[in-house]
């Protein structure tokens, strides 16, 4: 695989005809050569304010070709950019800020509003300079001047802090370099096939690693076409996959369901030739219904923060329900032992990975990393078996993970905050099934001694500290949590709904 690029800042160069539409928004169609002028102006804008190498910046925007300029504009300082998922609270803005050693952040002008946020507050409180994407910005950004430069001295530095957790603790930053991303980008372009005349719908949520590297980075590594949506509001989403030609689609599991109704109602998407999806397991019989109703073919995968995401596909040629398919080339994937050896076809073991997108490790945390990048491989937690063909099937999370429409939540996070409410004496956090987002949050608490609460009492209050889609679902008031001999909550009686509230 060529990369010609030294940097993500640098990713389209000499891959594209310079007239050719590289990203469409709205109403907007921009050129490769209009992609440039604007992350040159972003990168030099951003070097007067001072932004140098290895500072940390924190970008907390929804999808738009502003978030992309800023990513260019950014690394090509040299600096580490920390994308944010716009619905975080200040609480969690500010860990993440602290954790980081964030210096500079932009922040939307809507996700300000949303929230409440006010400059000084956030300013105060995170401990950073604060860049509003606003008119103002876009104006004066406009002024930059258009040197042509990149910062960048090696592939091998960091580019980008994605956050992640495992089950204990706050959330830890995997350290992606410019390599990284650069070849995961390749492995995802040639493992799927990507064509340069594709147009590929970029629907989720640009400051996850799925949608930005196989949504953004990829197609334009491959001189195709990125059509950024804001938001997964279905009517809207399915006139653009027939408006504008849209020949690839990215999705999570719930998101092929609302295509399946669509189709129910003699909707069809001529143009569109290949679905993928990830961040949560797809249901076989969603694949056969999407296959058999609207006369799309998903190809599932499978990736993780750690690994930039892509790790393997289901090929366009041969697919395998249930399974996430082959190995993207050059991914090397190992079922190990407790030893990290090998194991059979058809046994059980851990999902190890090795390749050029494996992570650096996580920031200022080198008893995780060490834990989780051990003897050359990525330890995943999850548990799968490899078949006779080479195709992986993921059969069970050793974490405790839970995937909320394609989102990450952790159930340690959620159970912190439970535990600062007053009320709370005991709380344990899980996962259960749902069909349209795939998991669903469940809190089971016991209250303190001598207190009562109702359950929407602790729910309001949720709401001022954790992200929405963080928030659990349903709140269980019980007794007491069921534990093992040594004090252990035992979750898997709580999924078994083995408990008396």
């Amino acid at each position: 695989m060529e990369i010609n690029a030294k940097s993500i800042g640098q990713i389209y160069k000499n891959r594209y005809n310079p007239d050719k539409t590289a990203i469409l928004y709205k109403e907007e169609a921009i050129t490769y050569r209009e992609l440039d002028d604007h992350a040159i102006a972003y990168a030099n804008y951003f070097k007067s304010l001072g932004v140098k190498p290895s500072d940390k910046f924190m970008l907390d925007a929804g999808n738009s070709p502003e978030f992309f300029y800023t990513y260019l504009g950014v690394v090509r300082n040299a600096a580490v950019i920390v994308p944010v998922n716009p619905m975080l609270t200040l609480d969690e803005l500010t860990y993440i800020a602290e954790n980081s050693d964030a210096k500079y952040m932009l922040i939307q002008e809507g996700v300000m509003a949303k929230h409440g946020f006010t400059t000084e507050v956030l300013e105060q409180t995170l401990g950073v300079k604060l860049i509003i994407l606003n008119e103002d910005f876009l104006e004066a950004v406009s002024k930059a001047p258009r040197e042509d430069f990149d910062l960048v001295k090696d592939p091998s530095e960091i580019s980008t802090f994605l956050y992640t957790s495992g089950t204990t603790g706050k959330p830890k930053a995997a350290m992606l370099s410019h390599s990284n991303l650069l070849e995961n980008s390749a492995q995802t372009d040639l493992g799927l096939g990507m064509r340069s005349d594709d147009i590929t719908m970029c629907v989720l949520p640009m400051f996850h690693v799925f949608a930005f590297t196989l949504c953004i980075l990829m197609p334009v590594f491959g001189g195709g076409t990125s059509a950024i949506v804001e938001n997964f509001l279905p009517k809207e989403v399915i006139a653009d996959l027939i408006s504008k030609d849209v020949t690839v689609f990215m999705g999570v599991p719930a998101m092929y369901i609302v295509l399946i109704e669509a189709g129910k109602k003699n909707i069809t998407f001529p143009k569109l030739r290949m679905a993928t999806s990830g961040g949560a397991a797809l249901p076989v019989e969603v694949y056969r219904q999407a296959r058999d109703n609207i006369n799309l073919t998903i190809l599932e995968g499978y990736g993780l923060t750690e690994a930039s995401p892509g790790v393997a596909f289901n090929p366009p040629s041969i697919q395998k329900p249930g399974s996430i398919g082959l190995p993207l080339p050059e991914s090397v994937v190992r079922i190990g032992d407790e030893n990290d050896e090998a194991l059979p076809v058809g046994e059980v073991g851990e999902l190890l990975l090795r390749g050029p997108n494996i992570m650096q490790g996580y920031y200022k945390l080198p008893e995780a990393t060490a834990e989780t990048l051990q003897n050359g491989w990525l330890h995943t937690g999850d548990l799968a078996k490899i078949d006779e063909d080479g195709y992986i099937y993921i059969v069970d999370r050793k974490k405790d993970m839970i995937i909320v429409s394609g989102l990450n939540v952790y159930p340690r996070e959620v159970e912190e905050v439970l535990y600062t409410h007053p009320k709370v004496k005991e709380a344990a956090v899980i996962g259960e099934e749902d069909l349209l987002r795939g998991e669903t949050v469940v809190a089971y608490i016991v209250l303190k001694e001598g207190e009562t609460a109702h359950h929407k009492e602790i729910l309001r209050w949720l709401k001022t500290k954790l992200a929405v889609y963080k928030i659990p679902r349903r709140i269980e008031i019980i007794d007491n949590l069921p534990k093992n001999a040594s004090g252990k909550i035992l979750k898997r009686l709580l999924k078994e709904n083995k408990v008396e509230s």
